[in-house]
């Protein structure tokens, strides 16, 4: 086990030591010292592109399963951080963009259109997302924020689709 690293980023050192650090910080994306959340998006994308594989009931499977684990990854990496929700935990980014991108196509466009709403939802965390985000603790109060502006980038997306415009 990792020792408490309170108020400082984990070193790569320390995340291999960890499997749940390792996973949190997104295999070592959310150490970026700049734009953690974004840069852990972008480290997402290859496991996107091997998840979209997958038949969709394969994809959202493992998706459901990733944000469960996800609850528990997150505590424990916030209890190790000793902050709620540490900028470099970017396990919750993972999830909110591969629900972004469940049944897109594999595309350049799907990839911008996906990861540009999912960013924005995320970053400007329109309501109920801000709310979510200010009153949820805990592993599941990280988690949620994010799967909620994936679930507004995919309606967002679907609703582009329907009206013909992508």
């Amino acid at each position: 086990m990792v020792d408490s690293i309170a108020n400082t980023n984990p070193t790569f050192k320390q995340l291999l030591r960890s499997p749940t650090l390792l996973l949190a910080f997104g295999f070592g994306s959310g150490l970026s010292p700049k734009a953690p959340g974004t840069v852990g998006t972008l480290a997402a994308i290859p496991l996107w592109w091997l998840l979209a594989q997958l038949p969709l009931a394969g994809y959202l499977s493992v998706v459901l399963i990733s944000a469960i684990v996800g609850i528990y990854i997150c505590d424990q990496a916030a209890k190790t951080m000793g902050v709620h929700d540490h900028g470099g935990i970017v396990w919750d980014e993972f999830v909110g963009f591969w629900i972004a991108m469940a049944a897109l196509p594999v595309t350049w466009s799907s990839l911008l259109l996906g990861f540009v709403l999912f960013r924005l939802f995320d970053i400007l965390k329109p309501w109920p997302i801000s709310w979510l985000d200010k009153k949820v603790s805990g592993g599941f109060g990280i988690m949620v924020d994010d799967v909620i502006a994936g679930l507004a980038a995919a309606a967002v997306i679907a609703l582009l689709g329907a009206a013909g415009l992508i």
